[in-house]
């Protein structure tokens, strides 16, 4: 069966951390290594209410503006050099738009409710697919299978007729398990090769 609709996960791979240096310099400061920080921004509790949609993004800030003991002011320079070095993979970016009206395309992301307002106003990207399935607002988490049953639902496509692209060996194995096909995402130049030929293959 032919390749339907293309799926890609943002973070780790449309949008990725190139620079480090301004996380790491910012952790410095605060007495924590790159990991530490990492963690309290992406992997604890409350960031995982967030990404669940249980509370707002502004409620996961507090509680990391309260673990960093920092006044509001100093949260707004914390946040703002925490993602300083992350960048937009344009030539990614560029591929899926050449992608399209050819295939569907959807975005599925593990994200806070903020996602999608980023993706118009931030990046200017939202144009750029079909379908936005962002975790907070649905309310699962990858490698949830209904997660991806959503998507293909949203789509309109059967499992085997969609490819996905995420940073997350146990994400792509989410995927597989629901029948999709799925690329292990390492570096640009390798998923875009992966993901023409999954498309020349099908």
């Amino acid at each position: 069966m032919s390749i339907r609709a293309v799926i890609f996960d943002l973070g780790g791979v449309l949008v990725r951390t190139e620079e480090r240096a301004p996380r790491q310099q910012l952790a410095a400061r605060l007495g924590m290594t790159y990991e530490q920080l990492s963690s309290l921004v992406f992997d604890s509790p409350s960031a995982r209410l967030a990404m669940q949609g249980k509370i707002a993004p502004e409620a996961h800030w507090e509680t990391v503006r309260a673990a960093l003991a920092l006044s509001p002011q100093e949260l707004s320079v914390v946040r703002s050099d925490f993602w300083a070095g992350d960048v937009l993979d344009s030539g990614l970016v560029d591929t899926l738009r050449a992608l399209r009206p050819r295939y569907k395309t959807a975005l599925l992301s593990n994200a806070w409710g903020d996602l999608r307002q980023a993706l118009a106003s931030e990046w200017k990207i939202a144009d750029v697919f079909d379908e936005l399935v962002i975790s907070a607002e649905v309310g699962l988490l990858k490698p949830d299978p209904r997660i991806y049953q959503l998507a293909l639902e949203r789509l309109g496509v059967a499992p085997e007729e969609a490819v996905f692209v995420d940073d997350f060996t146990e994400n792509v194995a989410g995927a597989r398990a629901v029948g999709m096909q799925a690329i292990h995402f390492r570096d640009s130049q390798q998923a875009r090769a992966d993901l023409e030929a999954a498309l020349d293959q099908r």
